[in-house]
């Protein structure tokens, strides 16, 4: 069980570009990093207004001589100081990823950085070499992959619990984009334009997220090929897509389907995986996240709950609250920067040892959802046909 103690020889210096008052992600980084004592926020490029970003980022409690106007400034002042970060967080718009994360190995800082993680694979290769010449790390911020519960459906594949995995079942859905976007905030304006998005809208704003966790239950499996059909209800926002529907076929011959849409009318928004084996059956949503329906073939079905005993020691080691309490969103960030930590301090002190055994989302994990987003992208741009994935 995670209780805040510290792990890492020292807190990290720590910045961030974007993230401010008016974005939607920054408080979540905000959390996850300043749970454990790991990260010290100590800079930031804030905001595009760079005044509302220094007011924000002093009342963060960050220095005013430390609220940059751009990242060139953060990363150009904060590298000629003895006491400047190290570490720098990017939760911007998607088409700024590639360009900031590049200035900052380059200037040697780690990143860590949201998803999707570039627009191309080419990009992330070229970064990936670039993180090893310098000894660096990249880490990536994939939600709920820190959950107990996540990691206790990965232990039950791998001792092999379901039997052979036949069947990959995945959802995520909302329906907060149903309207047109007329008065559409700027959050929606960049996730809707190729430009600034990249090629896909949620595909890769929210169908990531159920592919990296799929990686992490069903490390053993591989897309063999997919079939992608996308559209956009909205007219306005083709030749992006509001809606997909992708049809995966693995190397063990199972079969996946996964659904993501921001159309889906009267939902809230909620992710949903169920794996099924040739004995059991697992399913878990981040609607009820304390919750794991394991089912077993002419066995009542049992209702797992995190934190209790039962669970396996892959799934307690990550548990944060105990049963008693709800273990949601906010802890799952905080053990994905936590394990991100522990990769910057490994590389810090040298320890490739520690690194070839520690699970964190690093580049290789950004590297791998930009891959699956331009097969999807082929399949849909083919008329929605089956393709090998490459």
């Amino acid at each position: 069980m995670i209780n805040g103690e510290r792990t890492i020889t020292r807190p990290l210096r720590w910045g961030m570009v974007g993230g401010g008052r008016t974005g939607q992600v920054g408080y979540k980084h905000r959390t996850g990093a300043l749970r454990d004592g790991t990260y010290r926020l100590l800079a930031g490029a804030f905001d595009l207004d760079a005044e509302r970003g220094r007011d924000f980022g002093t009342k963060l409690g960050v220095a005013e001589d430390r609220c940059y106007a751009t990242y060139q400034e953060l990363v150009a002042k904060e590298t000629a100081r003895e006491d400047g970060v190290e570490v720098v967080s990017i939760a911007t718009p998607n088409f700024t990823h590639y360009e900031i994360t590049k200035a900052c190995l380059e200037a040697g800082l780690h990143v860590i950085c949201e998803k999707p993680l570039f627009f191309t694979v080419a990009e992330c290769e070229e970064v990936e070499r670039l993180a090893a010449e310098k000894g660096l790390i990249v880490g990536v911020t994939y939600g709920f992959t820190g959950h107990p519960l996540v990691h206790q459906m990965a232990a039950m594949v791998k001792k092999g619990m379901l039997g052979d995995i036949r069947i990959v079942d995945m959802q995520y859905t909302h329906g907060f984009n149903s309207g047109d976007d007329v008065g559409a905030g700027e959050a929606v304006k960049w996730r809707t334009n190729p430009k600034t998005a990249g090629p896909t809208f949620v595909l890769g704003d929210i169908g990531t997220h159920l592919y990296y966790l799929s990686e992490i239950v069903l490390p053993h499996m591989k897309i063999e090929k997919l079939l992608c059909d996308r559209k956009a209800f909205i007219p306005t926002r083709a030749p992006l897509e509001d809606h997909a529907t992708v049809l995966m076929h693995y190397d063990n011959g199972a079969r996946g389907r996964l659904w993501v849409s921001s159309v889906d009318a009267g939902n809230m928004g909620s992710q949903r995986y169920r794996f099924v084996g040739s004995k059991a059956s697992v399913e878990w949503s981040d609607s009820r996240p304390d919750q794991l329906i394991y089912e077993v073939q002419g066995e009542p079905n049992r209702t797992l709950h995190h934190g209790m005993p039962y669970l396996e020691e892959e799934s307690l080691a990550v548990d944060r609250m105990g049963a008693l309490h709800t273990e949601g969103l906010g802890d799952s960030w905080a053990n994905i920067y936590l394990w991100i930590a522990q990769a910057i301090d490994a590389k810090n002190r040298g320890d490739e040892a520690f690194l070839k055994t520690h699970h964190y989302p690093g580049i290789k994990a950004g590297t791998e959802g930009v891959r699956w987003l331009e097969n999807c992208v082929r399949s849909a741009d083919a008329g929605s046909a089956w393709v090998d994935f490459q």
